[in-house]
């Protein structure tokens, strides 16, 4: 699954790498270390031009009154997206790429959970693919979801878990938003796990708490240092 991750690059980085036409709000953005469920950030979509709004994280349907509901789908199985009522009036218009450039993991070692971050090895974004909708908020304001889809992990993250998000390369990512001339027949096969290098490392169980967003969070723990402690 993913259940926490980062975007650590400025506006700028982010408009270039991906080729953003606008940006909404753009006072609004901070670059985060431990982007958490129920918080807000970066997601493309296509509006005719490549369109970054900011979206809170955990898809709450817009036929759904239950505002508790987001917290149960931060992610959607790529496998039944067709078979889930949440997703099925979705994945025509309502495909999303989640901008992150790293997620958090955590690897079970007997009754502990230790943290692992994965990122890209060149340091670039990992487009995540995602499905978002927009419902009245509590104060009848417009509010816009999202969930982040997840595949079965590849040998590398299988490692520390057996899913993974969707990462879209460069052929996938623009074909995934298209949603107009793209159908969910053709998009669906882009879902697969990520064959580009990834890489992992160990970090300090702080990011347990979404109260702890900074460099620090991204520090590679020592594993005998790790040991020590417990």
């Amino acid at each position: 699954m993913c259940g926490r991750k980062t975007l650590t690059k400025d506006i700028r980085s982010i408009i270039e790498e991906l080729a953003i036409d606008e940006w909404e709000n753009p006072e609004d953005y901070f670059p985060s270390y431990n982007i958490s469920p129920g918080q807000r950030s970066p997601i493309v979509i296509k509006e005719g031009q490549r369109t970054v709004k900011l979206m809170k994280w955990g898809l709450a349907p817009s036929w759904s009154q239950d505002e508790s509901i987001g917290f149960k789908m931060i992610n959607a199985r790529s496998e039944t997206l067709t078979e889930k009522p949440a997703y099925q009036g979705l994945i025509s218009k309502h495909r999303c790429v989640v901008i992150a450039d790293g997620y958090y993991e955590w690897k079970r070692a007997g009754k502990r959970k230790i943290p692992h971050y994965i990122y890209s090895q060149n340091r670039g974004l990992l487009p995540m693919a995602g499905l978002w909708s927009s419902r009245a908020g509590p104060g009848g304001d417009t509010e816009n979801t999202y969930t982040v889809i997840t595949t079965d992990a590849r040998t590398t993250v299988r490692t520390v878990h057996h899913r993974m998000p969707v990462i879209l390369d460069r052929e996938t990512f623009p074909l995934w938003l298209d949603v107009n001339n793209v159908s969910v027949t053709d998009a669906l096969p882009m879902l697969l796990p990520y064959t580009g290098t990834l890489s992992i490392k160990e970090v300090s169980a702080m990011v347990n708490s979404p109260n702890h967003n900074s460099p620090d969070c991204l520090e590679e723990v020592n594993n005998r240092q790790t040991l020590d402690l417990f």
